[in-house]
């Protein structure tokens, strides 16, 4: 029977070689439309708005000239709600990915929860810029203030939040528990000294993509109404303000070509700050990593 089978099998080495390539190449070149799309993107606006990007614009106000004209207003806006977007996304999804994969039971109340939840990440951003406008602008009378622009923002980054914290949990060795509690710790002993240092890599590592998100969304932001030209920097929660992805839409919509090169300036300092964000998170992801192995 192994001889008859050996005979009639017929591998066709070169052809499955040459599918294989095929395929290979077709991926590669997908992979390499981005690529050197967004090296064409960063090319243009690198030659447009350097020479533009000097301690004036990063230290001035948004003006009618071009040349007085800075980013110090929108980019203190962005500071301010993305610092208060954390404040509230963070304790909160990681507390509901905690609760979720260490607590809530298996049954259809918990499915029917994690569904919603794998939903509500989907939804389009204007979509929460409504419902923040409705809920926080109107129903609770907060004005248009950087309070209610960052708990918009934190409807909006809170979903993808609780996943990534809840895969970054469910990730860790079942053993791990079951050692700890062969050891006498009880559930929370068990999720604070061993679940949460193996799992913060990959919670670091969500929340910051997440906020990464928002500190570029422009939809919900101008749902609630920020200010696209204010000459002063927020002092608290309940100030007005405004936000670099709407200041830089501000300026691609004037005719005049010096306002296009502040965009491409601004548009550099905000790449600036995600680059930041990122490396910061790496090296947080790092530190945590090398702790945990040990």
């Amino acid at each position: 029977m192994t001889a008859r089978t050996n005979v009639n099998f017929k591998p066709a080495l070169a052809k499955r070689k040459t599918i294989g390539a095929i395929f290979y190449f077709v991926f590669l070149s997908a992979v390499m439309v981005g690529i050197i799309g967004l090296i064409v993107l960063l090319t243009q606006i690198i030659t447009t708005g350097w020479s533009w990007l000097d301690w004036n614009f990063i230290t001035s106000y948004p003006s009618r000239h071009p040349e007085q004209a800075g980013i110090k207003a929108a980019m203190m806006g962005t500071i301010w709600a993305i610092g208060l977007t954390a404040l509230f996304t963070v304790p909160i999804g990681v507390g509901a990915a905690i609760y979720l994969e260490e607590y809530a039971p298996r049954n259809w109340f918990t499915g029917l929860i994690e569904i919603n939840i794998s939903n509500l990440a989907g939804v389009p951003s204007i979509v929460y810029g409504l419902l923040g406008w409705a809920l926080f602008v109107q129903l609770m009378s907060l004005g248009r203030v950087v309070l209610a622009g960052a708990m918009t923002l934190s409807l909006l980054v809170l979903p993808i939040v609780i996943l990534a914290s809840r895969e970054a949990i469910r990730a860790v060795p079942n053993e791990y528990r079951l050692g700890a509690f062969a050891l006498g710790a009880d559930q929370w002993q068990v999720i604070k000294g061993t679940v949460l240092p193996s799992a913060i890599p990959g919670i670091l590592t969500g929340t910051i993509l997440a906020l990464s998100r928002a500190i570029g969304e422009a939809a919900p932001v101008i749902a609630i109404s920020a200010l696209v030209y204010i000459t002063f920097v927020p002092s608290s929660p309940l100030d007005q303000f405004t936000v670099m992805p709407i200041q830089i839409f501000n300026w691609i919509s004037r005719p005049q070509e010096e306002f296009q090169n502040l965009a491409a300036a601004g548009i550099m300092v905000l790449l600036i700050i995600l680059l930041s964000m990122n490396a910061v998170a790496v090296l947080l992801r790092n530190k945590f990593q090398t702790r945990s192995e040990e």
